[in-house]
């Protein structure tokens, strides 16, 4: 299963923005059997690329990793580097996605209004990130595929157990969800079982 598939197929990104991924092998085995395993780790911590090789070495295929906040050409060979599986940016940038063209490597920019998402789907790109989607909602992704229906939107921001239904069926591709799955708290009390209840309960929002 090629990356497009397998994200299409778990319909959830676990985005993980933290200041510690000293656990982050743990966290990645725990969104895991909670059904959750497509991983984002976000550039906003220097360590994220360890943590990604870290994490691709010991779960293997078992997960699907990617490298979000990704801004620059650097970041993309640095993520390429490191073993990441797709790269994910919070801004649409035509330097970053030919490089991401250039390593073969899905990228998925970000966009917010139709316009810029249209633009972003011309460069060639896997999906595109609705972002911020906090206060969009599951009805603005409708209102922008019914148009435009040949688009892979991935909404991210503010989804949670109680919305992610809506956004299915809206019809995205996937969505990006971060504190509903990773949260500080729970991760640094290494509370692994209730990041796999999390995970679960998202599943079965959409199942």
């Amino acid at each position: 299963m090629n990356v497009l598939e397998w994200v299409e197929d778990n319909s959830i990104i676990a985005i993980v923005r933290l200041d510690d991924l000293s656990s982050s092998v743990d966290l990645a085995k725990a969104l895991r059997d909670g059904g959750v395993t497509t991983i984002e780790f976000t550039l906003t911590n220097p360590d994220a690329t360890e943590a990604i090789a870290k994490v691709r070495d010991a779960l293997g295929d078992s997960v699907c990793v990617g490298a979000g906040s990704t801004i620059t050409p650097k970041q993309v060979e640095e993520v390429v580097d490191c073993g990441a599986q797709f790269v994910v940016s919070p801004v649409t940038k035509r330097d970053v996605i030919e490089t991401c063209h250039n390593h073969d490597i899905p990228t998925i920019p970000g966009a917010y209004t139709p316009s810029e998402i249209q633009i972003a789907w011309e460069m060639d790109v896997t999906a595109v990130k609705v972002f911020p989607a906090r206060n969009l909602g599951a009805s603005y992704i409708k209102d922008v595929l019914a148009p435009l229906p040949h688009l892979r939107l991935i909404p991210t921001g503010g989804i949670n157990v109680k919305n992610i239904a809506d956004f299915i069926e809206a019809g995205v591709f996937a969505v990006g969800v971060g504190g509903a799955l990773c949260n500080p708290q729970t991760i640094a009390e290494r509370d692994w079982s209730a990041i796999s209840k999390s995970a679960e309960a998202l599943r079965e929002a959409i199942s």
